[in-house]
């Protein structure tokens, strides 16, 4: 009886590490074009008899049917691209907020395709447009998470008629990442219908997970290998001019000339090599201002294009709160000279990254030149799952403190080097993941480690978690992101949907989440207990209850207000419970809203009364407004008394076309006491090659003062050799 229970949990083992592909029946067989294919949203007769992929399965509302919405494609290819044609039957008038690049999946009706060229169910690459005919592209990673902020050539065409719309793609082979001989690809299409509420997919996907997920894509199957580009070298030079003027300091204009750009070069058809000279990112969106009431550093995601492909095995070491590399550590405000960047596949199983910055020296600060090095290796193991090595160094160069100087001390080095490993079984109803880093940093030695681990489970009903982390208090990563150092956290989670046979209600149930703090010693320092009740309607809409108490023992004196008036002393304890109820109206309108409110206690035995909202009205398919404030009003004792912070932010995003656009963002910070325009122009004349106008303001709130202004055109051009 012993023997056969063992032989039973072995094979259970073996079935969650090594189980088969879910979707692998599900076989799209493709062959070359017959005749040549015009990227135009028309039918060519080449189409005609290529495999049709038809008959997609509903994922959202109910993943138990058949999808109510038709919806045909089929690919074809030649010794340049992967064609796909995409005709999606339709009724009425199409959704869509406007034809702005990478624009909301969930606010759009759309289609989509995720190509997983290595089969490895992790990493790939997305494709698609909206009705409008809106381009989305994104680079995949971790089963199931697209970067949108990727960007690189392709074309498409979409043609609308009185009942389908039509979508044609051509996916050059220079801009995908492949093993050469592969003859079978993971792929899957998702459809997003507005009018319906319906999402749907080709090889079918729970419920629970996106349509992106690499877990659940069938096999494309190529008659004869795609054909790797014999040379595949893009240069993508540009060329600045502009002025800034710092009014405030009353400092005459500063002119700016600047040239530089990138070149991507293909060391072997999945291995590709970045370079950059003298990069200039003025034309990247800017960061969403934030009310500031918390005790720690806040965290701003990385926008700029050269940090972000096959970012995610820097970027996405570690945990949200234990980020040994943070790109935005590098060049923010600080001249970069030049960098390079090695990342791709070595082969099926193997990963590689390596990156190499230089920065300026800046004499004013006394920051010396410093250069920033990682290494990243990853080896997948099992079906899905994969283990992972990171090495950062910064490292400042010709430096020597000089005390008399008056100026900041800077280190000079600090080095990260950590193990995880990565759990997704084979169906992804099990996912997780093993931390470990140390740190290595002058005159620091002992508790300079960091660990942390999680388990979760997600079926279609029970979504259960838990996780725990520690970073000992000498744990330092300088390129990172770790707000907290010499504590311990508990953070379990529990959540369950329960499913309506009928009526206006689609899915309802309660979730639990705990962060429980403690210091090194394993006594408490403060806690957040949050228990919520979520309805999701039929309409998409959702109304969410919820409560939460909090506890705080002070590790260092804190201003509650975040303005430096006075602070509140080391190792006092504050607890409160916030009741609050959050709302998103149904994205098919032409006219969407949401809002939080939370009310509740805060520190000290005060009071806080949070609102947030957002409201947008698109006129379809040019111009989309939206409308977002927040409100925090602060009822505390002497010094403080009551106070209030106003956040708002109108903005304007006009598509004339879907290539030329012009977004205008308008954010007044009460807190921060400054306005901030900034207006940005984009024209794509080419696929991947854009001229920018980019246009910044900043004003003084009281008085209302000009602080600085800026004004810069920038071009660039991507040229393949």
């Amino acid at each position: 009886m012993k023997k056969r229970s063992l032989v039973f949990l072995f094979s259970v083992l073996v079935c969650f590490c090594f189980g088969q592909k879910k979707n692998a029946s599900y076989a799209y067989f493709v062959h070359p074009a017959p005749s040549a294919i015009v990227v135009d949203g028309l039918v060519e007769e080449g189409w005609q008899t290529a495999q049709t992929a038809d008959r997609f399965f509903m994922v959202l509302p109910m993943d138990t049917s058949r999808a109510q919405v038709l919806t045909e494609v089929k690919l074809r290819y030649d010794n340049h691209n992967l064609y796909l044609l995409a005709i999606c039957y339709t009724q009425g008038v199409n959704m869509v907020e406007s034809m702005r690049r990478d624009f909301a999946f969930g606010k759009n009706d759309n289609f989509l395709v995720f190509i997983d060229p290595f089969e490895d169910g992790t990493n790939g690459f997305a494709f698609g447009t909206n009705a409008a005919g809106a381009q989305w592209d994104g680079l995949m990673y971790e089963g199931g998470s697209v970067d949108l902020s990727w960007d690189n050539k392709w074309t498409s065409a979409v043609k609308q008629y009185s009942d389908r719309w039509v979508l044609e793609m051509a996916i050059p082979f220079k801009t995908l990442r492949f093993k050469k001989g592969m003859t079978h690809w993971g792929i899957n299409f998702s459809r997003n219908d507005l009018k319906t509420t319906e999402k749907s997919s080709w090889a079918p996907v729970p419920r629970q997970f996106p349509t992106a997920s690499l877990a659940y894509t069938g096999t494309l199957v190529w008659d004869v290998p795609p054909t790797v580009p014999p040379t595949n070298i893009s240069l993508i030079p540009y060329g600045l001019t502009g002025i800034t003027r710092d009014y405030e300091k009353a400092r005459p204009n500063v002119y700016r000339n600047n040239i530089g750009g990138d070149a991507k070069v293909a060391i072997t058809s999945s291995l590709n090599l970045d370079l950059t000279v003298n990069p200039d990112f003025s034309q990247v969106e800017i960061d969403k201002q934030v009310t500031n009431l918390d005790r720690y550093e806040l965290f701003f995601p990385e926008k700029r294009q050269f940090f972000l492909e096959n970012g995610d095995q820097f970027n996405n070491f570690g945990y949200a709160t234990i980020r040994p590399f943070f790109s935005r550590r590098i060049g923010l405000g600080v001249p970069i000279v030049a960098g390079a960047r090695l990342s791709g596949k070595l082969d099926k199983n193997w990963r590689l990254g390596a990156m190499d910055m230089q920065t300026k020296a800046v004499d004013a600060t006394g920051l010396p030149e410093q250069n920033f090095s990682v290494v990243a290796l990853q080896r997948k193991i099992f079906s899905r799952s994969n283990i992972g090595f990171l090495f950062v160094n910064k490292q400042s160069l010709h430096y020597q403190w000089d005390p008399n100087a008056a100026l900041p001390r800077y280190s000079e080095y600090n080095r990260n080097a950590g193990l995880e490993y990565n759990l997704a079984s084979a169906n992804n109803l099990w996912t997780g993941k093993l931390l470990f880093l140390k740190s290595f940093t002058p005159e620091k030695s002992g508790r300079d480690i960091a660990q942390a681990g999680n388990l979760k489970f997600a079926n279609r009903w029970w979504t259960l978690g838990f996780q725990y982390e520690y970073t000992g208090r000498n744990y330092k990563a300088e390129v990172g992101y770790v707000p907290r150092q010499g504590y311990v956290r508990f953070n379990p989670q529990a959540a369950y949907s329960f499913f309506p046979k009928g009526g206006t209600v689609l899915s309802h149930g309660p979730q639990f989440t705990g962060l429980y703090y403690y210091d090194e010693h394993v006594k408490k320092t403060d806690n957040e207990s949050v228990l919520s009740y979520s309805l999701v309607f039929r309409s998409k809409s959702v109304l969410t209850a919820v409560w939460l108490n909090d506890y705080v023992q002070l590790l260092l004196p804190f201003d509650p207000t975040n303005t430096g008036k006075d602070s509140l002393q080391k190792g006092s304890v504050h607890r409160w419970n916030t009741f609050g109820a959050d709302y998103i109206s149904k994205p098919q309108s032409v006219f969407t809203y949401d809002f939080s409110v939370r009310s509740g206690g805060y520190y000290a035995e005060g009071n806080k009364l949070t609102f947030a909202g957002n409201i947008g009205y698109r006129f379809q398919p040019y111009v989309n407004i939206a409308f977002s404030t927040s409100y925090n009003q602060l009822n505390l004792p002497k010094p403080w008394g009551n106070i209030g912070f106003w956040l708002v932010g109108p903005k304007i995003d006009v598509t004339f076309t879907n290539k030329l656009f012009l977004t205008t963002y308008v954010q007044y910070n009460q807190q921060q006491k400054n306005t901030n325009i900034n207006a940005r122009f984009q024209w794509r004349y080419k696929p991947a090659s854009d001229l920018f106008i980019v246009y910044t303001d900043n004003y003084l709130i009281s008085p209302f003062l000009v602080r600085n202004r800026a004004l810069v055109m920038k071009l660039n051009y991507w040229l393949n050799l």
